[in-house]
């Protein structure tokens, strides 16, 4: 039988043996388009080479999707493969797969407004022409609205097609303006994700809300990788924070 000394000693040694070589530099990552093709499952290679860097520098995940989306893609585990993980843009925030923090825009806002942002969306999309509509136009996650003017419930046939439209027509990017417009008094902010959809949340909700779990003292490098980190885009943000 082991010693409790003994089992103190395998457990500093495990504890040791998960701090990177410099753990003060982190390395954030966006999911979709980054780590995965958008809504796709990570492919082994790059699970490897996530696993592999994390024994370097310190590992984060920042998505914009809901946690339960985020698993799909990247395994049922995620929150504990790497010390940090932010979904939802960091409004729901864990370290060393410990929920830190779960921020919800219903209350943000409050029932009416969520309300009549819904309302006016369902009215704007129905007077949308586009070659194809599905399910799922709004989806209701803790800390945004992720908005989709085809809908969630496309094939993956369906959604590269309505992206190719998209980039032609301006959908989304219309939509976006339109709704600044409605909506300037809840001082909103409207980011460009993925192939179908965008996401609305109050200002200072991107991803560089996660940079608040991030304690400067602990770190003396930090690096986002991202695919949309052009302007409207949702890496925008938080890639030139």
């Amino acid at each position: 039988m082991s010693s409790p000394s003994a089992k103190k000693q395998k457990t500093d040694d495990e504890n040791m043996s998960n701090t990177p070589e410099k753990p003060r530099t982190i390395a954030l990552f966006d999911v979709d388009g980054t780590l995965t093709i958008p809504r796709g499952e990570v492919t082994p290679d790059m699970m490897e080479f996530m696993k592999e860097l994390s024994k370097k520098i310190t590992v984060g995940i920042v998505g914009g999707s809901d946690l339960p989306k985020q698993q799909e893609q990247l395994g049922d585990g995620i929150v504990d493969t790497f010390p940090y993980n932010f979904s939802q843009n960091g409004l729901v925030a864990y370290k060393d797969g410990k929920i830190l923090e779960v921020q919800t825009i219903s209350k943000f806002l409050g029932e009416d407004n969520v309300k009549r942002l819904v309302n006016w969306v369902m009215k704007y999309l129905a007077d949308v022409d586009i070659p194809v509509k599905r399910g799922t136009f709004i989806e209701f996650r803790s800390g945004m609205f992720n908005i989709s003017p085809i809908g969630r419930d496309c094939s993956r046939e369906e959604r590269n097609d309505y992206e190719k439209f998209d980039l032609e027509h301006n959908i989304r990017k219309n939509m976006v303006e339109a709704m600044k417009k409605e909506f300037a008094d809840l001082n909103l902010t409207y980011s460009i994700g993925g192939q179908i959809s965008f996401d609305v949340f109050p200002q200072g909700w991107d991803k560089t809300y996660s940079l608040k779990f991030i304690a400067e003292s602990d770190f003396d490098e930090v690096h986002f990788f991202g695919d949309k980190t052009f302007e409207g885009g949702n890496d925008y943000e938080i890639f030139f924070a």
